[in-house]
């Protein structure tokens, strides 16, 4: 299976994230010998809501989701809800979706998935404040540490980052193989 050092992965945040579900996926990626670009909203620095920093490298208006082969998506309450009102993201979530390229949403990122309408059909978790939200966007909403269906990969909250993490990456290398294989 190859690895997941031959891709390049486009996560997505804006101020308010959880720190940890943008700082420990994208750890543990770039140990895996992943590229990562972080996008926001603008090239200026963004901080979590438990006050860690750190400073995109791209805006979104210079990204084109073609140029990557899987998206993360972190939660937190602020994060999600203000990247939802950006259509370029919700463009971009939906791009990923449809051409069968990897999405991981963790958390309150699920929300994103239902302001794209990709997760109609679909078996999902999230937080459990925002499941009504996804099950009126047409999933069936579980309560399982990490979820799998066709492309997309979803998550409850913070201690469910090892499987998270782990289900992303497998989804990863198995579309690369299947790019590969192609």
């Amino acid at each position: 299976m190859p690895a997941i050092s031959d891709t390049k992965i486009l996560i997505i945040a804006t101020d308010g994230f959880e720190d940890s579900e943008l700082l420990e996926p994208r750890r543990q990626l770039l140990e895996a010998g992943a590229e990562i670009v972080l996008a926001a909203p603008e090239k200026k620095e963004i901080r979590g809501d438990k006050g860690a920093a750190v400073t995109p490298d791209r805006a979104l208006e210079d990204i084109d989701w073609r140029e990557y082969d899987a998206l993360l998506l972190p939660g937190g309450t602020k994060n999600p809800d203000k990247l939802r009102m950006e259509p370029r993201v919700i463009d971009t979530v939906r791009a990923f979706v449809e051409a069968g390229r990897p999405v991981g949403a963790i958390c309150h990122a699920p929300w994103l998935l239902a302001e794209a309408d990709v997760i109609r059909g679909r078996t999902v978790t999230s937080w459990p404040s925002i499941r009504t939200d996804l099950k009126n966007a047409g999933a069936t909403v579980v309560d399982r540490e990490a979820v799998v269906d066709g492309p997309i990969v979803t998550s409850r909250k913070p201690d469910d980052i090892p499987a998270f993490t782990d289900a992303f990456i497998r989804l990863v290398e198995k579309a690369e193989a299947l790019r590969e294989s192609a």
